[in-house]
């Protein structure tokens, strides 16, 4: 392949069900009553969709190699984003080469800085930096899991993200995590509705598939540490995302404070390998990076270093192509989670679908990554997509 330069980067939005998988209609298992930080408040208990959750909506970023081949990813960013993408870093990948990964993701990051840091703007850099491997990877005609040293198993192996893991064992995947439903707020009611949920999925599953709660940033340390010493007679494999991202001090009691046999987990809302190093430190045995979320591929190599150094497993947030590439090519990434967005969790459909085409999913559990260029999926052209700004 030619030395091959980037002639155009543009940002586009879309509405409706894509990387923002909270932009649902309808009732939908991952918006029924789940404890959330904002749970402290009655009146939006129900619906995470009540507070905003789904006010970002979809970004894509496609860029623009000089032969006229198109890379492109998703991610969760929405208007803001793309303006993002198109006012300031796209100065940053235009009339540089493809190759010039490293560079512009570090000038995309210190340019950012004043404004940046976390959240969105860590999202747009990752969408930027996939959408490059992405155009690498087809220009050079290899998956991108080619582009870092390739794989280290034959397949993928999976637990499954939705409201019936009864379900998921019968499909196949080596496990299940449900939503945790009563925050704190909701007293010792919700404290024991939460741990007769568990044990109802524990009779009904048996005992030995891994069983998970994902808490979603809802817990304290007090609350936390006493439920996760119930769960424990309930066989509750790991306790997720308990507190909010930035107690660094309090991970590291709960982590202290856990039962023996039981997992703290954490960093889906975490970024950069500044913040996942404060968050190692504190002890958790499984780190969560979403790499449409904490800084791309590019950064998601340091992260995964960096637990490898402090002996902990990367088990990425699910995204779909965007972590099956990366998990098939580390070791201390042994599964991978893939969320089941079908909208009682009954049956195993596309992450971003009607969004991507070709997006491979699991059978019995378990996806062999496709040999495709790139990320191996394109966008469906009929899907309407709006590029609400122009640089």
């Amino acid at each position: 392949m030619s030395q091959r330069t980037i002639r155009e980067v543009r940002a586009y939005t879309v509405r409706g069900k894509g990387a923002d998988y909270h932009d649902q209609e309808g009732a939908h298992w991952i918006d029924d009553h789940i404890a959330t930080p904002m749970a402290v408040y009655p009146e939006y208990r129900q619906s995470r969709r009540s507070f905003g959750l789904d006010v970002l909506g979809t970004l894509v970023v496609e860029v623009e190699a000089d032969d006229g081949t198109v890379g492109f990813a998703v991610t969760t960013a929405g208007e803001i984003g793309a303006w993002i993408v198109e006012k300031h870093l796209a100065r940053f990948l235009e009339g540089r080469a493809v190759t010039d990964l490293e560079r512009i993701w570090d000038q995309m990051y210190r340019s950012t800085l004043f404004y940046g840091r976390r959240g969105v703007v860590l999202n747009v850099i990752s969408g930027v930096d996939l959408a490059l491997y992405d155009l690498l990877g087809r220009l050079r005609q290899e998956p991108v899991y080619a582009l870092l040293g390739g794989p280290v198993r034959d397949e993928l192996q999976f637990y499954a993200t939705g409201a019936r893991p009864d379900r998921a064992k019968e499909l196949g995947f080596l496990g299940g995590k449900m939503p945790l439903h009563h925050a704190p707020g909701e007293g010792v009611e919700g404290f024991r509705k939460n741990l007769d949920a568990l044990a109802d999925m524990r009779g009904r599953v048996g005992e030995d598939f891994w069983l998970m709660l994902d808490c979603w940033m809802s817990l304290d340390v007090d609350y936390a540490t006493r439920f996760v010493h119930a769960a424990a007679e309930h066989g509750l494999k790991w306790l997720e995302e308990a507190l909010i991202p930035d107690d660094y001090w309090g991970y590291a009691q709960l982590k202290r404070q856990a039962p023996p046999g039981v997992l703290i987990s954490t960093g889906e809302h975490e970024a950069t390998r500044w913040g996942f190093r404060q968050l190692l430190e504190t002890g958790v045995d499984i780190i969560q990076p979403d790499v449409n979320w904490c800084g791309g591929i590019t950064e998601l190599i340091k992260i995964s270093a960096l637990a490898d150094a402090h002996g902990a497993l990367v088990v990425p947030h699910g995204s779909s192509v965007y972590s099956y590439h990366f998990v098939v090519t580390r070791t201390n990434s042994p599964f991978a989670e893939f969320l089941m967005m079908h909208e009682t969790a009954e049956e195993v459909v596309p992450m971003f679908s009607p969004l991507l085409l070709g997006e491979p999913v699991p059978v019995d559990g378990r996806l062999r990554v496709p040999e495709t260029p790139g990320f191996g999926v394109e966008l469906n052209p009929e899907v309407p997509r709006e590029r609400p700004y122009t640089h």
